[in-house]
């Protein structure tokens, strides 16, 4: 299902209309977020009573802190509060927890004590942080991450900055994080999200109706979702599943092209023409029986005018192919000689056709800026491009350094996608998908390191492709293709391990993932009838 995933002060608005709009003390909200969170720490620890440190700030999360220590007190837990910072300058919901701590007789201490945690609550600083660490709170962070006890953060690993995943200086490092309402960006965004640990999102009386009806613009997909795979007819058949044209492979690297359509495939798509090399025709017939091929010889194709026999009959019988395609893929494995250019240039221009671009074909377009002017003219026009860059191709194409992309990565994407007027995948730990003309934006949460691995590209290329060969929309099929992709990669690791999986193991689990899929569509189907 869809999730919001919201910046600091999207958050801090949701706070203020729960307030003053639905009218709930925000001393209620903080109660209701510390008994949430030390229902967490029981599920995970246990019932056992533990030695408890809370080390809290002066700010609203020192609160949530104070109240989950006093929760944990009442529980039996050996608790000892510390306030790191001058009280006088707390916030008047913090004070007020403060004054509750005094009427249970318990000591708030202004510094760690010398003693041994089984827990330690960091609730130091909230998500509201803007500059680096300093200080008493430093020393704090230092001290938590060496302490060796189990590290519970409130709401967000003190030191994360909330809308970048930022390490301010230093930051904890988190067993478990306890996040109220919605998920953050310092949350799935990295560095902060290797600091969290394990992520818990709970509802303590903040939902979708305190945004008032100016909803976040980033979501993410959490669990099954019965919208991420088109509507398949049983009435149907290999034509109505979708015709796909992959412009794929080259005389030097078929690979690519056999895992591009293999994913497809995989994905549903009725039918595959694959666009390649002649030297790849034995090694595709063994792998993708299935498809179809159109083979050219040579690299170089002239002009129109100027094309030998054997050229003339393959543009022939590529225009035949596109007529009777859905949609087109191009780029993996194509090369960056004349023919690829070639090639990037009739699908682009002699076709109408929704348009994946991919890998080479991204490296094509950064090179020649009346590729990238074409492209903003088809979009401007309404037809579907989507462009699946990583990092490195996204520089290129946006013109900067690929660690100027990841310090921008919410950033850069929106820019290139106004520019070009099309949908932007750009692949990295974290994959952002956005598009032009809407006002939101999808961040992947699924997969793994181990999907760094060569031909993965390739597979989610494979894959988008085929979502829009069977008619779901270009954002869909983006969001969509990138969702699936990383739950194949994560159950690839299960079976393989991170280190040892390559991009076939994920087209492998391709259909464990659709699998499931189906699985949550039928028992939401039976749950809505039996009610």
């Amino acid at each position: 299902m869809e999730q919001y995933i919201v910046t600091a002060s999207e958050m801090k608005r949701c706070d203020n209309n729960t307030i003053e709009k639905y009218l709930i003390p925000s001393l209620l909200l903080m109660e209701r977020a510390a008994l949430v969170t030390v229902e967490e720490i029981e599920r995970v620890r246990g019932l056992c009573p533990s030695r408890v440190l809370v080390a809290a700030g002066c700010g609203n999360n020192g609160g949530d802190g104070l109240a989950i220590g006093r929760l944990l007190m009442l529980k039996g837990y050996e608790v000892t509060c510390v306030l790191l910072g001058d009280e006088k300058k707390c916030t008047e919901e913090t004070a007020r927890q403060i004054n509750i701590l005094g009427a249970y007789g318990m000591q708030i201490f202004s510094t760690i004590q010398d003693r041994e945690y089984d827990i330690v609550i960091d609730a130091i600083l909230g998500i509201g942080i803007t500059r680096p660490v300093e200080g008493v709170c430093r020393d704090a962070i230092e001290w938590i991450n060496g302490c060796g006890a189990y590290v519970c953060s409130v709401d967000i690993p003190s030191g994360i900055r909330t809308d970048t995943g930022e390490v301010m200086g230093c930051a904890v490092h988190a067993d478990m994080t306890v996040t109220y309402g919605f998920r953050k960006m310092g949350h799935v965004l990295y560095p902060g999200a290797g600091h969290v640990g394990i992520l818990v999102c709970r509802r303590m009386g903040i939902d979708e109706h305190s945004f008032l009806g100016a909803e976040p613009y980033w979501f993410t997909h959490i669990g099954s979702d019965s919208k991420v795979l088109p509507v398949r007819r049983p009435d149907g058949n290999k034509g109505s599943f979708g015709k796909a044209l992959m412009i794929v492979g080259s005389d030097k690297i078929a690979g690519a092209a056999m895992m591009a359509a293999k994913s497809a495939f995989r994905m549903g798509t009725g039918m595959i023409k694959i666009v390649t090399a002649e030297e790849n025709r034995e090694a595709l017939l063994q792998f993708v029986p299935e498809a179809m091929l159109l083979t050219y010889h040579g690299d170089a194709i002239s002009e129109d005018s100027m094309l030998d026999e054997a050229d003339a009959v393959f543009m022939q019988e590529l225009k035949e192919a596109e007529a009777w395609a859905d949609c087109i893929l191009i780029g993996p494995g194509i090369g960056m000689g004349k023919r690829a250019y070639n090639l990037l240039r009739f699908s682009i221009s002699e076709s109408k056709l929704p348009l994946v671009v991919d890998a080479d074909a991204l490296n094509l377009m950064a090179q020649h800026i009346e590729m990238q002017e074409a492209v903003a003219d088809c979009g401007r026009q309404g037809r579907t491009i989507i462009l699946t860059p990583h990092l490195g191709e996204f520089a290129k194409l946006y013109g900067s350094s690929v660690a100027e992309v990841r310090d921008h990565i919410t950033e850069y994407p929106i820019d290139l996608s106004n520019r070009l007027h099309c949908v932007v995948v750009c692949k990295d730990a974290r994959t952002v998908v956005v598009w032009h003309g809407e006002e939101r934006g999808y961040i992947n949460t699924t997969g793994n390191a181990g999907m760094a691995t060569a031909g993965s590209g390739d597979v989610l290329a494979g894959m988008i492709a085929a979502l829009v060969a069977q008619k779901m929309t270009g954002t869909d099929a983006a969001v969509s293709g990138v969702y699936l992709h990383g739950i194949a990669g994560d159950l690839a690791a299960e079976r393989e391990t991170e280190i040892s999986m390559t991009a076939t193991d994920i087209i492998d689990r391709i259909r464990d993932v659709i699998q499931m899929q189906q699985e949550a569509v039928q028992r939401n189907e039976t749950e809505k009838r039996s009610c």
